[in-house]
């Protein structure tokens, strides 16, 4: 049932229809819980109202699978200007890009022009860009771009995905890069990743003890406190140095935690996304954790006190139609 569950939300991200659609809706299915606004001004408050709690940040300006050229220029203007006001403001924080949104399937050559002058204007004010591994069909290329630029830049990394099969072996080839690990977002098929949560979750453990040992930064991306609980007391074990690692969570995820491990000592940073292009990042976050819809429906329809809001169903209906528009979509394919 879960992995229906997910491969559900999963299609939904896919669904131009409702992307395109998500636009002119706004945040009325909860979006506002998980993403940090649509401008620089209001993320970048964000930001600073978490760094004031001892909370680095990644920003994270949404959007994917671009093919027009001027977009893929918009948004490397809009990714230059964030690391202007990061650098003006003095904020905690760096960049997580996507190198789809840049113009990778567009073209490579023009893609890495576009993310060389972001990570070359970042390495002026010591910012650190993290790139975003995508699906699996684009990480053989997004992986060529990340060596070219560690020949000129060390402010740059990436992301592992334990539930790649090759993690370990391109987890390797970077041991002295900056990396994020995650268990991986996207829909992948057997031939390239495991499909069932106890392996993800035994490779992304077995995979984090052996970064840690590393002397690299690394960034253990997880909301599972199981996992979280087993690192804490390897790390004790192992006496690993505090500053060579940190936690990371999505912005709206388990934020009490995420407090109570900054409270603890342990460096923790909070991804936080934000812009217009909110609808597919939001999709896959419910199939990863379905439990975060009940969670928005009970935002969205009753307060605080468990009083049924004055206006629900008119929320209720619009998290309704995502399931409809699915099933009216499915139905016109087959």
């Amino acid at each position: 049932m879960a992995n229906i569950t997910r491969d559900f939300f999963i299609a939904l991200s896919n669904n131009e229809l409702l992307n395109t659609g998500a636009k002119k809706w706004g945040f009325r299915f909860g979006a506002e819980q998980f993403v940090a606004g649509t401008d620089v001004a209001t993320v970048l408050k964000t930001v600073k109202r978490l760094n004031d709690k001892g909370i680095h940040a990644t920003v994270d300006n949404l959007g994917e699978f671009v093919t027009e050229p001027s977009v893929s220029l918009q948004a490397k203007n809009k990714i230059l200007h964030l690391i202007q006001e990061i650098h003006k403001q003095g904020l905690d924080c760096h960049l997580s890009i996507k190198l789809t949104q840049l113009g990778l399937d567009i073209d490579e050559a023009f893609c890495f022009e576009n993310v060389f002058e972001i990570v070359e204007l970042a390495n002026q004010y010591n910012i650190f860009i993290n790139i975003d591994t995508e699906d699996y069909a684009h990480l053989h290329q997004t992986l060529t771009i990340l060596h070219q630029l560690l020949e000129n830049f060390q402010n740059v990394g990436t992301v592992i995905q334990a539930y790649l099969y090759d993690a370990e072996e391109e987890m390797d080839k970077l041991a002295n890069a900056r990396l994020r690990l995650v268990k991986g977002a996207y829909k992948e098929g057997p031939e390239v990743a495991y499909q069932n949560k106890e392996e993800i979750d035994a490779n992304f453990l077995r995979l984090a003890k052996k970064r840690l040992k590393g002397n690299a930064y690394t960034s253990i991306a997880t909301h599972d406190h199981h996992i979280i609980n087993e690192l804490k007391q390897f790390v004790h074990d192992e006496n690993i140095d505090s500053n060579n690692f940190e936690f990371q969570m999505l912005y709206g995820f388990r934020t009490d935690m995420q407090h109570s491990l900054a409270s603890e000592g342990y460096d923790f940073c909070t991804y936080i996304p934000f812009g217009e292009d909110w609808y597919a990042y939001f999709m896959r976050r419910l199939a990863e954790r379905p439990q975060n819809l009940q969670l928005i429906i009970k935002d969205k329809l009753y307060t605080k006190d468990d009083k049924l809001k004055k206006e629900p169903i008119i929320i209720a209906s619009s998290i309704a139609a995502l399931g409809t528009i699915l099933y009216a979509c499915r139905k016109k394919r087959k």
